[in-house]
């Protein structure tokens, strides 16, 4: 039986710590404040011959522990070397909280997608946190009780959660360098290629190095959990997992000892098991909503506990109600399943 291959086994870096994944690049550790409770960042060497420079590859959320580890990882683990550039894979709060802090104090450019930097800044503007994100705000609370969810306590919370995504970003760099699918970064001595995917988040970005068998694979392929698809209240007929599913097909290629740099959990050896992995996840959830559906005409709602076998709270159950309008949406649009609008204002899917 195939099982992923994890080179560093339980061992993780210490908070202000880093660990050497190759003498050109440095694993990071920060402390997340939820049940996912920590994300995976990168330092790679950027200078000429390798020497001087480093680059960082995602920030973590924009906390005060997190910037005291920061600058304990730059004093004490680097040396005080410079630093010359900031890559970030994408948009969500634990990947480019701090892009604003790292850039102003070490004056630092930042690089990533058209797609996601302009959602962040809208995110952290009046608009934009005034309709609020999946995890919280009006639209959010607006977008669940279209789709079933009932309880007033949540909803109030919801929509108290308006700020969620400022608290975690609360400003972003005034100026970006774009990063687009199949680009060739020059990192150091070594070249990457980017490899977009979307799904997770609207462009995401990850890295590959050919030369050193490296893929840096942010959010889109994880070892030990599946990466959250959204269905969000400023795009509710969006259908995010089948470009999830597709994005994957772009890993098909790399060679199947690549080592994978996730931003959760541990590197590992596995890329097309993974990938497989996740492709039967999510082919075993959307028979499951379909077997449901064709019981009885089912809201996302509805559907929480089919597809989450474990008691969620609010924030967990945020995102479970915003993949299960994914799973409905995408046998929606392949015409599996019907959608209609009840006289109670929710929205139900049947089959047939």
């Amino acid at each position: 039986m195939q099982t992923l291959i994890y080179p560093w086994a339980d061992t993780v870096p210490d908070a202000g710590k880093t660990i050497a994944i190759t003498p050109f690049l440095r694993w990071v550790r920060m402390p997340l404040p939820f049940a996912l409770d920590h994300i995976n960042l990168w330092l790679v060497q950027d200078g000429e011959n390798s020497e001087g420079a480093w680059s960082i590859i995602d920030t973590g959320i924009s906390h005060e522990t997190t910037q005291n580890a920061w600058q304990a990882i730059f004093r004490d683990e680097l040396s005080n070397s410079p630093l010359k550039r900031l890559f970030v894979t994408h948009m969500h709060p634990d990947h480019v909280g701090l892009a604003a802090w790292l850039c102003e104090q070490y004056h630092l450019p930042l690089w990533m997608s058209m797609t996601d930097y302009l959602l962040a800044k809208w995110l952290i503007s009046t608009e934009g946190s005034q309709q609020g994100s999946v995890a919280g705000g009006g639209g959010a609370a607006e977008h669940f009780q279209r789709h079933g969810l009932a309880d007033p306590d949540d909803l109030v919370k919801i929509r108290q959660r308006a700020n969620y995504y400022q608290n975690m970003v609360p400003s972003m760099p005034l100026r970006y360098t774009r990063l687009m699918h199949d680009d060739q970064v020059q990192i150091g001595n070594h070249r990457w290629r980017v490899i977009a995917g979307y799904g997770h988040a609207p462009e995401h970005l990850s890295f590959y190095c050919e030369a050193q068998g490296i893929l840096i694979s942010g959010d889109m392929v994880l070892p030990r959990i599946s990466t959250n698809v959204s269905v969000f209240d400023s795009e509710p007929d969006a259908n995010p997992l089948k470009l999830y599913l597709d994005s994957l097909s772009r890993y098909a290629d790399l060679p199947a000892d690549t080592l994978v740099l996730p931003s959760h959990g541990k590197p590992f050896r596995g890329l097309h098991l993974r990938v497989e992995q996740l492709r039967q996840h999510h082919e075993a959830r959307l028979e499951e909503t379909l077997t449901a559906c064709g019981q009885a005409p089912q809201s996302a709602r509805d559907l929480v506990p089919v597809l989450f076998k474990r008691a969620l709270d609010l924030h967990q159950l945020t995102f479970a109600m915003g993949e299960a309008i994914a799973h409905l949406n995408y046998l929606w649009h392949a015409g599996s399943l019907s959608r209609e609008l009840c006289a109670d204002g929710i929205l139900r899917f049947s089959k047939g």
